[in-house]
């Protein structure tokens, strides 16, 4: 396939399913890229706890943060909002009926965080690890356009503020005319206002934790592997990669009108792909498993191109 035929494969496929995409793949092994605006800001969604955990990993492998090292988690600490995890905890976290409270490891946070997206475990982390030395560890790493600005309970806030509904008003999945317009004009989907990156920094990011032998310590990009191959959805990139041969790390990232996904695709014969989609959708419908299911066709379709080169 041509790069006007790929091109022209990506427009077909954001034609009928309703969406625009921006992306980057690149051939972590032979350099081969493809990139639809890949240099563009891009409201990364939850694909910023990346950074966050590979903040978190190096400071693993440095020792100056014990992995098994337990985090107490009070009853009304970082109550952030989210689907998943902590977040959707009603009821005191307790070891048991005569605990208030329980303490959990920073390394099974990290899992929380990352296989269901857990925005509470998220906070928590960020708070151990501060805004301020996760921007520095991507600068240092040369990911100059990658920038958090907020937590999860930041983002949620600035929507609250920009919308002036709360989250969790149905309101938010059938907005009238003046709704609308206030969700479409949210900080959060604004990457010069937000946590921003560009689609060919998060595949950079993900490269840099498959190079074992790279920048960072072997010990780090291990456990952050690890970490990312324990993601659950199957309804992104996965939808795109059916043979269960192929193994896919990765992390979604969701916000009104925004989906995304990021991941190393693995190949039985050898072959490490980092893609990374970013897709706007004009429906407020939560469930659109058309806008889901695009992230996986065109990661396919550019993987497969990828495959050809070689």
């Amino acid at each position: 396939m041509t790069e006007q035929a790929l091109r022209e494969r990506i427009g077909s496929i954001e034609a009928e399913l309703g969406v625009t995409a921006t992306m980057h793949a690149i051939d972590v092994d032979t350099g081969e890229e493809f990139g639809v605006a890949a240099d563009d800001l891009v409201v990364p969604a939850s694909i910023f706890k990346v950074p966050v955990l590979t903040e978190l990993c190096c400071r693993f492998a440095d020792g100056s943060i014990d992995p098994a090292q337990g985090m107490f988690i009070a009853r009304e600490a970082f109550r952030t909002p989210g689907d998943t995890g902590l977040s959707v905890f009603l009821d005191d976290v307790t070891l048991s009926v005569f605990l208030d409270d329980v303490t959990l490891s920073v390394r099974d946070l990290a899992v929380s965080m990352m296989s269901v997206s857990d925005n509470r475990a998220t906070d928590i982390l960020i708070d151990l690890l501060g805004l301020d030395a996760i921007n520095e560890r991507s600068r240092r790493l040369g990911l100059e356009q990658t920038v958090l600005v907020e937590d999860c309970a930041g983002l949620f806030r600035t929507m609250v503020e920009d919308a002036g509904v709360d989250v969790d008003d149905p309101a938010w999945q059938h907005p009238d005319d003046s709704l609308r317009e206030r969700l479409a004009g949210m900080r959060v989907l604004d990457a010069s206002a937000t946590n921003r990156t560009t689609p060919r920094e998060v595949t950079a990011s993900l490269a840099l934790l498959w190079d074992e032998g790279g920048v960072l310590a072997p010990a780090a990009t291990a456990e952050a592997r690890r970490i990312l191959s324990l993601q659950v959805w199957p309804h992104r990139l996965k939808a795109g990669f059916p043979d269960s041969r192929i193994r896919i790390s990765g992390k979604t990232g969701t916000l009104p009108y925004l989906r995304n996904e990021a991941g190393m695709i693995e190949y039985p014969d050898g072959g490490r792909y980092a893609v990374a989609v970013f897709v706007r959708e004009t429906l407020e419908e939560p469930r659109n498993i058309d806008a889901d299911r695009s992230i996986g066709l065109i990661g396919r379709a550019v993987v497969d191109e990828l495959r050809s080169r070689v």
